[in-house]
């Protein structure tokens, strides 16, 4: 059983890192412009992020069981679509469909291997769980160059729905029932409210790309994404049973964590995005050779965690979360002046490698932090909020890179403008979050050493 849970939880992960690499080629054969890449990557991390929550709730009302298969059955249909796409709104639409369906089989998943393991047991089955997270970005830069630069873009998504059906039908043989538990109500407007904000939030953000900061283009929307999010924290406060309770704000380590999975995941997604662009748009490397630079960088961010889970424990969360964020700084800040003569290899790689790797410090910080410093009851909905965070982040900071380096990606092929200022955004904000981190992350050290983000 957890081989085939975990099996279903690395199509999701992959998904947010195999797109990346196919973008050229999609824009290429669906004559996408800068606006439509963002969405396809932003998409889906959107509606993955702003309706887990509410994919949990399902699954303690609706049985974890039956949530996982419905959401599996929706994202292998949804992978279909989006391969047999021939325009951008049918490509979009198929990649809202699959973040919906990871935010139903997600937390289902999730749930089932935390009911169905215990003791020792279920420590080891987290740590598989974990696991995942780390090999699946590694292997979707590796897949989505090897699948792009072979029988073509489509097969990125072709190839999970074999895998999909495979898993419908040997998961029900498998999966244990188990009693829905009526939680007294599922909150269909919060998660309503959140998602519809969060999406007005990027489309503002990609529309600054092309109207500018002032346009009315770029302040409609984010006026609209303002007003959402008000709205969706009235709504939490009179909710019997909130998606997200707000209270958690108020604890320092929840806040603390939030705002590092945010930062870090926006950067990390970004570095995919940028340099997937201008490996292949600026410089003119096929799918598998960048595929192959990119290896390095999703290593790296293993390496990391895997130092971070130490460091949390022995030097304390704020300590490795600052750490983190300066050494990401430092590899982000030469990345500022590359041009369409850059080397590859000699600096682009190296820079975005080590920047990685303190991210993935940062990435484990952010977990312990918020999970290992609250009071034991108040750890599910911790994590809840970081979780969410973590998908949110990646689409507000491809949102803000594609805007920056619009010259770039929108210019002729070998075109090289703009994508040092979208890296110097990289830098300044990680540079912020260093300068916030030593000011808001608790001095502690957590309970015990944490892992990447469990979903």
């Amino acid at each position: 059983m957890l081989a085939l849970l975990c099996a279903a939880q690395f199509m999701l992960v992959l998904d947010v890192t195999v797109v990346n690499v196919a973008l050229p080629d999609m824009a290429a054969d669906l004559h996408l412009d800068r606006t439509a890449l963002t969405w396809v990557v932003t998409a889906y991390t959107l509606c993955f992020g702003g309706l887990m929550l509410l994919g949990g709730r399902l699954a303690d009302a609706l049985g974890a069981r039956r949530t996982l298969l419905a959401g599996l059955a929706l994202f292998t249909a949804a992978s279909l679509a989006c391969g047999l796409a021939g325009s951008a709104p049918v490509l979009i639409a198929g990649r809202i469909a699959q973040g919906v369906g990871a935010a139903l089989l997600s937390p289902a998943a999730l749930a089932l291997v935390t009911t169905s393991f215990h003791g020792p047991a279920r420590a080891r089955a987290l740590g598989v769980w974990a696991a995942i997270g780390g090999t699946g970005s590694a292997v979707g830069v590796l897949a989505g160059g090897a699948l792009t630069g072979g029988p073509g873009w489509a097969w990125i998504f072709y190839v999970n729905v074999p895998v999909g059906l495979a898993l419908l039908a040997a998961l029900p043989a498998v999966l244990p029932p188990r009693a829905p538990r009526r939680s007294g109500g599922l909150d269909l407007p919060g998660a309503v409210l959140v998602t519809a904000g969060t999406g007005a939030l990027i489309y503002g953000l990609v529309e600054a790309g092309d109207g500018g900061w002032a346009g009315t283009g770029t302040l409609l929307p984010l006026a609209a994404a303002a007003a959402l999010y008000a709205a969706f924290a009235g709504v939490e406060r009179a909710a019997p049973k909130p998606l997200m309770d707000l209270r958690m704000f108020t604890r320092r380590p929840v806040l603390a964590g939030a705002f590092l999975m945010l930062v870090a995941t926006g950067l990390l997604i970004a570095f995919f995005f940028l340099g997937s662009v201008y490996l292949q748009h600026a410089r003119g490397l096929g799918a598998m050779r960048t595929g192959l630079v990119f290896l390095p960088v999703a290593v790296a961010v293993g390496a990391g965690a895997h130092l971070g889970s130490r460091l949390v424990t022995t030097a304390g969360s704020r300590a490795t979360a600052v750490g983190g964020m300066v050494l990401a700084t430092a590899a982000c800040a030469p990345l500022a002046g590359l041009g369409a003569q850059s080397s590859v290899y000699g600096v682009l790689m190296p820079g975005l490698a080590v920047a990685a790797f303190g991210l993935g410090a940062v990435f484990v910080t952010a977990t312990t932090t918020a999970l290992g410093m609250v009071a034991h009851e108040e750890a599910g909905l911790a994590s809840g909020v970081v979780n969410t965070f973590h998908e949110v982040g990646g689409s507000v900071g491809v949102a803000v890179v594609s805007t920056v380096a619009a010259a770039g990606i929108e210019g002729a092929p070998g075109t090289s403008a703009g994508f040092g200022d979208a890296f110097l955004v990289c830098a300044v904000a990680a540079a912020g979050c260093a300068a916030l981190c030593a000011v808001l992350v608790p001095r502690g050290k957590p309970e015990t050493g944490g892992a990447m983000p469990l979903h």
